[in-house]
């Protein structure tokens, strides 16, 4: 929700001004003291707050709280209370909420990186119960901000809360298209193991966990062969390993095509499904599949520490000096091993 327009706050008329206010006795928020520091209202905000407090103080819920609250939503997005209020409202007063959610879209494509719009919605959406156009005006609001938190939690909510298999069908379409669009969109990869392996409840344990293991293996060294040094993919294939209890060295083969120099001539003469190599005009080696290595090694038990220390000093002193205190802690605790 941004702040009014110019043109609106000309036709703003303070509910101090309205007749059909009259009745009512605002409530100043600094009451009877002089704070030291006191905030620099607009005249339209503090006039509005105060009808609010006198509402909230009697309990009124009426069609008039609902104008109220909106304006004072419009100026502050942010304002729990007019939203929290506004519900209750909207409850009371058994108004119908298909309107509501219609000028919640509106305020939410405005202020999408305000956590009090999301929150009005999943109310409203709790009580309509109909989630299927949520899922596309989700995607609209994602167009503008492809990793905002707050879309993707409600993405997630909504899916886990209603957990429709309909709703579920067309969530790895969609991340892919994410992907597709920017291979570095670490909430897209995020969203992905969500659907992938956290869905629970009902339709959550239908798929074969190893064919979901199997397809996001193959799905995510592709992605590391367009872009090797995409963190968010090498931990997306981590965090696969992890949930499948799957040692790393079952990727070894893969990985280590990654720590080379420079790809060799006609690495991709014969195509590997399994181990997609990187592309001729990638830039090697790569730092995230050094580290992956390391681990690899330091797993291997004893006979492996040397040579992961090894690359995590080629990680300290070349590939990944930005961190290298955190290497030489690493070196530190596999030579005292």
């Amino acid at each position: 929700m941004s702040s009014p327009t110019a043109e609106h706050m000309e036709e703003h008329v303070l509910y101090a001004e309205r007749p059909e206010w009259s009745d009512v006795v605002p409530i100043a928020q600094y009451e009877n003291i002089q704070p030291l520091a006191p905030i620099f209202y607009s005249p339209e905000y503090k006039d509005a707050t105060d009808y609010f407090r006198a509402i909230v103080k009697t309990g009124e819920k009426s069609p008039r709280v609902l104008q109220l609250t909106e304006t004072i939503i419009r100026l502050n997005p942010a304002h729990y209370s007019a939203w929290q209020y506004r519900y209750e409202t909207l409850i009371a007063i058994s108004a119908p909420l298909e309107p509501e959610l219609v000028l919640t879209n509106a305020l939410t494509k405005a202020s999408f990186k305000t956590y009090q719009v999301w929150h009005h919605r999943r109310l409203l959406l709790i009580v309509l119960r109909d989630p299927a156009p949520e899922l596309a005006f989700n995607e609209e609001v994602l167009k503008a901000d492809p990793k905002n938190y707050h879309t993707w939690s409600h993405r997630q909510w909504l899916l886990a809360y209603f957990d429709q298999a309909e709703l579920w069908a067309g969530e790895l379409p969609f991340v892919e298209r994410l992907l597709d669009d920017d291979v570095r969109n670490n909430s897209a990869w995020h969203h992905r193991f969500f659907v992938s392996f956290e869905r629970g409840g009902k339709y959550g344990t239908d798929e074969d966990t190893e064919e979901a293991v199997r397809r996001e293996l193959y799905f995510t060294k592709e992605r590391i062969a367009l872009a090797p040094n995409n963190a968010s993919a090498w931990n997306y294939l981590r965090g696969i390993l992890n949930h499948a209890r799957l040692p790393y060295s079952t990727q070894a083969a893969f990985a280590k095509q990654y720590v080379v120099d420079a790809v060799e001539p006609g690495a991709d003469d014969v195509l590997d499904l399994e181990n997609p190599p990187p592309s001729e005009s990638a830039e090697l080696p790569c730092a995230a599949a050094i580290e992956f290595m390391a681990d690899v090694h330091e797993a291997s038990g004893k006979e492996g520490i040397p040579k992961a220390v090894e690359l995590w000093r080629s990680l300290a002193h070349t590939h990944d000096t930005i961190r290298k205190r955190y290497w030489e802690f690493r070196i530190r605790e596999g030579v005292n091993a």
